[in-house]
């Protein structure tokens, strides 16, 4: 994502000024972008808000508007089994994950709840996060919280209030709007995916009413006017202001917000938005609206620089505040850009990388060059579940290459030096057959790498406390 001098200047200046900053001075350099500035900024600030509920909505129609369960995609109510792991053409989701096999659905259980029973996972790593419509993770179920034993829970939505059956746990969502987003981990040998298959096909969802009985889901309904080709991101960003808070203004009707999202309710209404009833666009002049997307989006990249919630270190950024925000709507934001989906940061730290070694020098990966990444005898991500470095194109999409590895991790068999340390390969041309294992292929342009650390370790050496530091990627001499 290319951010412009202006855009900064904008984010910084406008939307991240302080309140002594003054509306005349605001006025006379902004007046003729974007009209009354205080207007501007609560429209902005109301599109930083929902960005996670209209982006998991759009998410949603693309990926269920199937008649039956094919590919990366399944209707409402049914489960996505994803056989193989994704490839360069897959666009559903942002910087999507080459280690595990997805088992996802998406849910609406506004009108009953829906049962999820997952089988004994025999010791295997997995966990089955559930997200609510603000892209929350209010339950994880998975081998780090519940074990890998047989389990059965009942997912209920707001208000509902009943009797469940014997045995089965309640967890109770803030939201209509559900995306089960299991992850199973897979070796991606042959037999590997053979036993990952069969653990997914004992995963099973049914409404309430059907627990118990002979149940077939319906077919699916196919809404020919939904973009199926352009990834969602793209299409959440092409929404005019208009569009995009009527839209809003309709999914508040079933995932309400929070009480602590009080404070941001007058600055909805600014713009036409309260929650439980249509949008008004008499509220706001459209042509304010209409400049808000783009400004506001680039403000939400800015965040990955400049927000306090991220770490860096030796060239990544990172952070520990995923999968529950609170009231930090900008971080909330940023991670659905990005990463939709995150989990919590005891289930995973996503660590982030943009430029080769960190500091003022440092300059954007580009394939034209050639990198690694050195871990001293012992000291791999330190992880009670796995780990993996992950290649993206610059907008977090995998890329296509010649022996379609788009991670490294330790099942590569990664070849250690004399001294025990292991280098990993980061470049465009393969480095040679003796260091093919250890190779990560990067594309001939610009690319972002991710090192992603599943249950990382909870006490040291641990990211999560910062007594393990990630190495730097540098320069190959």
């Amino acid at each position: 994502m290319k951010i412009s001098r202006r855009a900064v200047s904008m984010g910084l200046g406008v939307l991240g000024a302080s309140p002594a900053l003054t509306s005349a001075r605001a006025e006379g350099v902004f007046s003729d972008l974007v009209g009354d500035v205080e207007d501007f900024r609560a429209a902005s600030e109301a599109y930083i808000y929902g960005y996670p509920l209209v982006t998991m909505e759009m998410t949603r129609r693309v990926m269920t508007n199937v008649a039956a369960a094919e590919g990366t995609r399944a209707p409402m109510g049914q489960f996505v089994r994803l056989r193989n792991y994704p490839d360069a053409s897959y666009r559903d989701v942002t910087a999507p994950n080459a280690d595990t096999l997805y088992t996802t659905a998406w849910l609406d259980v506004g009108k009953e709840p829906w049962i999820l029973s997952l089988p004994d996972m025999k010791g295997r790593y997995f966990l089955f996060p559930m997200l609510d419509g603000w892209t929350d993770v209010f339950q994880v179920p998975g081998t780090r919280t519940t074990g890998t034993g047989a389990q059965t829970y009942a997912i209920t939505g707001p208000g509902w209030k009943g009797t469940l059956p014997a045995g089965v746990v309640e967890y109770k969502s803030p939201t209509a709007l559900v995306w089960l987003l299991g992850r199973i981990y897979c070796t991606g040998t042959p037999e590997d995916y053979a036993a990952v298959h069969a653990l997914q096909d004992a995963c099973k969802i049914c409404p309430l009413s059907a627990w118990g009985k002979d149940w077939t889901p319906p077919a699916g309904k196919v809404d020919a006017s939904i973009d199926m080709k352009t990834a969602v991101r793209d299409q959440v960003n092409a929404l005019s202001g208009v569009d995009y808070f009527r839209l809003l203004a309709d999914l508040l009707k079933t995932n309400p917000p929070t009480a602590a999202d009080a404070p941001i309710l007058p600055k909805l209404a600014q713009v036409g938005v309260v929650p439980g009833k249509d949008f008004d666009p008499s509220a706001a002049d459209p042509s304010v609206l209409n400049r808000v997307p783009k400004i506001s989006f680039n403000r939400i990249m800015l965040h990955f620089v400049t927000g306090p919630e991220i770490q860096n270190a030796n060239g990544w950024r990172f952070t520990t505040k995923t999968g529950l925000y609170g009231t930090d709507y900008i971080q909330r934001a940023l991670v659905t850009a990005i990463g939709l989906g995150a989990n919590r940061p005891e289930d995973a730290v996503y660590p982030t990388s943009l430029k080769a070694g960190g500091g003022l020098l440092a300059r954007k990966y580009d394939g034209a060059n050639k990198y690694v990444m050195h871990f001293p005898k012992g000291q791999l991500p330190p992880v009670k579940g796995f780990w993996s470095l992950t290649m993206y194109d610059e907008n977090y999409f995998f890329v296509a290459n010649p022996i379609n590895r788009y991670s490294i991790s330790a099942r590569q068999n990664l070849k250690a030096n004399a001294d025990g340390s292991i280098d990993l390969y980061i470049q465009h041309d393969s480095p040679g057959p003796d260091k093919e294992s250890n190779w990560l292929p990067a594309p001939a342009g610009k690319f972002v790498l991710m090192l992603r650390m599943y249950w990382p370790n909870p006490k040291a050496p641990s990211i999560l406390d910062g007594s393990w530091s990630i190495p730097p990627v540098k320069n190959a001499v």
